[in-house]
């Protein structure tokens, strides 16, 4: 009977034991929190497999244990289709909720920034391109019909926007559009015909101030000027575009050899605004256009200061004063 009994006792105490070693596999390889950082991230391809998947995650060194990934991988993602994607992961998450993201899509939105001076959709497609999954010729393809003609970048206004990264070029000039038509609401499209503009105009005016200064507290009074020039029938005779209408972005300096550019952007040449944005307009210079101080000036120019600023003159022989000083000022450094 005792003999039994200890058969019995040790029967139990192993099965136990195998209990336990076995619930510390299954938590160990599901359970257990398996994220290094704080914040990780992973991109899953079209082509991926549960095998270069699991290769993805160790070149990334974000799990405390590959090897409880690579044991729950074999167990419930090999031989299944992963879907293409981004993911990020908490610190704490486990093997079964990194392998479920994988299986279900739970995608986590990545942030795409179109910003910078972009002057054409090739240049567009390129940026983007590099902040999704599609490459540049599919982007192109779509945008270069949605976005079409000379005032097509002006249907794009530049922000960070929060999408997939397996957003396609359709739905991103979709989410693009719905973008423009809700910043041009009622409150901005009177500002622009207070100002004697269309929300087009508004943004064609805006790409060019937003290449006449670095300064932000400008922007408006430059907008100023450019609309008085515009109320009076005066050429803008704005630089940037003189710039464009040669497609050379290089210039630094606009000589008079620049200024004979026959072309509907040389606004030394023709009047009033050109026939298309030079760059993508900025939110902020929208804005300066939209709420462009009222004053007198008629010109500016650079300050022979040098710091970046500009002087504003009501008068030509006012501002012929300041563009001698300025051309003073370069010369003395032999520029």
């Amino acid at each position: 009977m005792k003999r039994t009994g200890k058969i019995v006792l040790y029967a139990c105490m192993t099965a136990l034991a195998a209990g336990c070693i076995s619930a510390y596999f299954i938590y160990s390889t599901y359970f257990k929190a398996n994220i290094l950082d704080e914040q990780a991230r992973i991109f899953i391809d079209t082509d991926d497999t549960s095998d270069s998947v699991a290769v993805k995650l160790e070149d990334a060194h974000i799990l405390i244990s590959q090897a409880s990934f690579e044991r729950a991988a074999r167990q419930r993602l090999e031989g299944k289709d992963v879907k293409t994607g981004c993911y990020s992961f908490k610190k704490g998450r486990d093997n079964r909720f990194i392998i479920n993201s994988f299986l279900m899509g739970w995608q986590t939105p990545v942030r795409i920034t179109i910003a910078g001076n972009i002057r054409n959709i090739e240049r567009l497609s390129s940026i983007l391109s590099r902040q999704i999954l599609a490459d540049s010729s599919s982007i192109y393809e779509i945008f270069s019909k949605k976005f079409a003609g000379e005032k097509g970048l002006l249907k794009i206004i530049p922000e960070t926007y929060e999408v997939y990264w397996t957003v396609t070029p359709g739905e991103l000039a979709s989410r693009l559009t719905r973008e423009y038509e809700l910043f041009w609401n009622e409150t901005r499209k009177h500002k622009a015909e207070d100002a004697g503009l269309t929300p087009e105009e508004a943004g064609i005016l805006a790409s060019i101030v937003a290449e006449e200064s670095n300064v932000p507290s400008e922007l408006p009074v430059i907008a100023g000027v450019y609309i008085n020039r515009l109320k009076n029938g005066i050429p803008l005779q704005a630089d940037p575009t003189v710039k464009f209408a040669t497609g050379d972005p290089t210039i630094k300096r606009i000589l008079y050899k620049h200024l004979e550019t026959d072309s509907p952007y040389n606004t030394y040449k023709y009047k009033g605004l050109p026939p298309g944005p030079i760059t993508i307009p900025s939110v902020q210079a929208i804005e300066a256009v939209l709420n462009y101080q009222k004053h007198d000036f008629m010109y500016f120019c650079a300050d022979a200061s040098l710091n970046g600023t500009h002087k504003f003159a009501e008068t030509l022989s006012e501002h012929n004063r300041n563009a001698k000083e300025y051309q003073k000022a370069i010369s003395a450094l032999g520029l």
